[in-house]
């Protein structure tokens, strides 16, 4: 197989709204090409339900890199959580935005 081991898959927070988390704008979790959440870069807290819609796009991203296509010419890069928001109700709203970039070696 094909070897991924330089390709860092990142969901980036590009919204946040009253994220029960106190995930904000900025905020990056990292995934290796396998789909794996790498602990060690992610903030000392990651919403689990932020991780719904993000491993969709992970899933994608990891499709792609093994079709041998670019993961960052998916049309579709925001993800979010599945939380309706405090304006209806909810805890917190977090919209995710994807990108697959090289690096020397992902490691932890």
């Amino acid at each position: 197989g094909a070897n991924f081991s330089h390709k860092l898959i990142i969901l980036e927070v590009v919204e946040s709204h009253g994220c029960n988390s106190k995930h904000k704008v900025g905020d990056r979790l990292y995934f290796d090409a396998f789909g794996n959440l790498l602990t060690e870069r992610c903030p000392k807290k990651v919403c689990g339900y932020s991780l719904n819609g993000a491993m969709m796009m992970v899933f994608a991203a990891n499709e792609m890199l093994f079709a041998g296509i670019d993961p960052n010419q998916i049309r579709f890069k925001p993800a979010g959580c599945f939380d309706v928001g405090l304006e209806c109700g909810g805890w917190g709203r977090i919209v995710l935005e994807l990108r697959v970039e090289n690096v020397e070696e992902v490691g932890p």
